[in-house]
């Protein structure tokens, strides 16, 4: 095999420690380069960027690579943070995760790992991709960590230049390539929720940024029955963190009037106000770079990352917008949220439900 040069996006944990390693193994020239997206202020902040930029140093050492560190801070701050405010600021619930990879990893990142030489990006997500000339996004081996829902805004253009070492592996496989390695990585928890907030209170973070006002609960008939903290701490179908009891069965929430600064909630995990066959999706992403067709199209969907696919029905696209039915009445379908198609194996793209 020739010495191609392939990047590696370090992030300090496990994954992509192994995505070095297999590279290495197989004869690539592989440089760690670690991402710093966030630049915490804060004195009590918990941001752990410099811990895990020391875990990619002693892997990289352990490998014996060359690692550098890259900033872009401002271009997150500009593209993915300044966007998550706005959608919160409008009631929604964001998924900064989709944006990031859209704007950041596989837009800013891949230049700047091919301005330097690299033939290929490298990462360590859970999903694969076809080698054929126009490739296909492709499921992760292991159904439990799969990431395909996160990067349907993937084309093909960006993904002939990334590869995905560790997408045909399920998590206890790379486990045990770390541990048999020695790598200093190989018992280090998986990172989970979103990287500029860590382990603080969602609402105390959020605060800090946006003035939220308090509003009330009301059942879809109007009827007032508490103070909510504003509206943007609220998802459709959540049940904890309302403060909303008494008799009866659970409450949930089930919509929201941004205009009036009004939760809806109601009661009952199976309330039919939580249930949609329907829904319309608008900035869409097609991996192929056109939708699949004929239309109307039978495929699959999800409207959350840990949801199983769902049979549906692309309907029909119009302005801009994919109007889906799903064969079975689907729970809390949240505006902002994603729906991802896909046909069998293959992530086809999705959109932001609207």
């Amino acid at each position: 095999m020739d010495r191609k040069t392939v990047i590696v996006g370090m992030s300090g944990g496990v994954d992509s420690s192994v995505c070095a390693l297999l590279l290495k193994q197989q004869g690539f020239n592989v440089i760690g380069m670690f991402m710093k997206n966030w630049e915490e202020t804060d004195a009590n902040g918990v941001c752990t960027s410099t811990a895990d930029y020391e875990d990619v140093v002693k892997v990289c050492h352990q490998l014996d690579i060359p690692y550098y560190s890259v900033n872009f801070v401002k271009e997150y701050r500009e593209l993915v943070f300044a966007q998550f405010l706005a959608d919160l600021a409008q009631g929604h619930t964001p998924n900064p995760d989709i944006l990031c990879n859209r704007e950041i990893k596989f837009k800013v990142f891949l230049e700047k790992a091919l301005s330097l030489g690299a033939t290929y990006l490298a990462t360590g997500h859970y999903c694969q991709k076809s080698d054929e000339e126009s490739p296909q996004l492709l499921k992760g081996k292991d159904p439990g960590k799969d990431q395909s829902y996160f990067l349907y805004t993937l084309g093909t253009v960006p993904l002939k230049k990334v590869l995905f070492p560790i997408g045909h592996l399920l998590k206890t496989e790379v486990r045990r390539i770390a541990k048999e390695s020695g790598l200093a990585t190989s018992e280090k928890k998986d990172s989970t929720g979103i990287c500029f907030i860590g382990k603080r209170d969602f609402k105390e973070f959020t605060k800090g940024y946006l003035g939220y006002k308090p509003g009330n609960f009301e059942t879809l008939s109007g009827k007032i029955v508490g103070k909510h903290d504003g509206i943007a701490f609220y998802t459709i179908g959540q049940r904890k963190g309302m403060g909303v009891g008494g008799p009866g069965d659970a409450w949930f929430v089930v919509g929201k009037d941004v205009e009036r600064n009004v939760v809806f909630i109601e009661q009952g995990e199976d309330h039919p106000s939580l249930y949609k066959n329907e829904l319309c999706a608008a900035d869409l992403s097609w991996v192929a770079g056109h939708p699949p067709s004929p239309l109307p199209y039978l495929c699959a969907a999800k409207v959350r990352y840990r949801q199983p696919e769902q049979p549906c029905v692309i309907e029909r696209i119009e302005g801009g917008q994919a109007f889906v039915r799903f064969l079975a009445p689907q729970r809390a379908i949240t505006p902002r949220q994603s729906v991802v198609f896909y046909q069998g194996d293959i992530c086809l793209g999705g959109g932001s439900i609207s």
